[in-house]
């Protein structure tokens, strides 16, 4: 049986590398960009290829934010793969800024990122699954910020809440030629192995230990739980499934509970300080 064939951007950690294992394990063939985690990626595909001999996963450097760098990294990955039929936009950072301290330079970079660059691989992967006859399926990884506020996320969120609107566009654009365009917006999800998170921020871990007890089903999300979403709705089972954003939090976002200490004993906002203009 064929293989399927599919493109991860950001494979190399956190949720992206989670989703590379999971459509591994589902037989897919990967290849995955990676920016600044090159050991990271080349373990990646090393231990893929050895679990899995008859696949093929590659990982190819990309700065995704700069440009033409995604359109360069689509058109290497879907030559080597010889097609396609999953395109997984993941990439990204999370940078939280108050207006008050926004810098033009890191909303730009997140602009150009997460959105720009979710755009433009959306288009190239439109284009040629439509072009080639594929009913394939597109997947953005968005956030569960979309759809509500918190203090610092204003370019975050935003961008967020644009992309879950621009599913539902592209979706529209692209099903009479049968290809399926979807979100999933993970909430409080662990980036990091058992053994990273050891080595991770104090003030990390302490966020899990305290977010952990207050998240409904009372556990943090893992890069498996949003790796078996994408599975799923690339799957035949999720045919009928387009334009949709997925919420995955573990019922976090339902009572719209502060995510930090600070956020809960000072009423979602930071204790308001001195501000000096210009």
């Amino acid at each position: 049986m064929d293989r399927k064939k599919a493109i991860v951007t950001g494979g190399s950690s956190g949720i992206g590398r989670g989703i590379v294992y999971g459509l591994a394990e589902a037989g897919y063939d990967v290849v995955f960009s990676y920016w600044s985690k090159e050991e990271n990626a080349k373990k990646v595909t090393a231990e893929l290829s050895q679990k899995y001999p008859e696949g093929q996963f590659v990982c190819i450097e990309a700065e995704l934010s700069k440009e033409g760098a995604g359109v360069e990294f689509f058109r290497k990955a879907v030559e080597l793969l010889g097609s396609l039929d999953l395109m997984v936009n993941n990439a990204g950072v999370t940078i939280l800024e108050s207006i008050f301290d926004l810098t033009e330079e890191n909303m730009d970079y997140l602009i150009r990122l997460l959105f720009r660059n979710y755009v433009i691989l959306m288009r190239e992967s439109a284009k040629y699954m439509a072009a080639k006859g594929i009913r394939g399926s597109i997947i953005n990884i968005s956030s569960a910020r979309g759809f509500s506020a918190h203090p610092g996320d204003l370019v975050y969120g935003g961008i967020k809440a644009a992309l879950n609107r621009a599913c539902q566009s592209v979706a529209l654009d692209v099903a009479p030629y049968g290809i399926r365009v979807n979100n999933i917006c993970p909430g409080a999800t662990r980036r990091f192995t058992p053994e990273e998170e050891e080595k991770a921020d104090p003030a990390h871990r302490e966020k899990i230990k305290f977010l952990s007890k207050r998240i409904p089903l009372e556990r943090y999300g893992t890069p498996e739980d949003i790796a078996n979403a994408v599975v799923f709705l690339a799957s035949d089972k999720a045919s009928y499934i387009t334009g949709v954003s997925l919420i995955i939090d573990g019922g976090l976002s339902l009572p719209g509970l502060a995510e930090t200490a600070w956020e809960a004993e000072t009423g979602w906002g930071r204790v308001k300080r001195e501000i000096q203009y210009p």
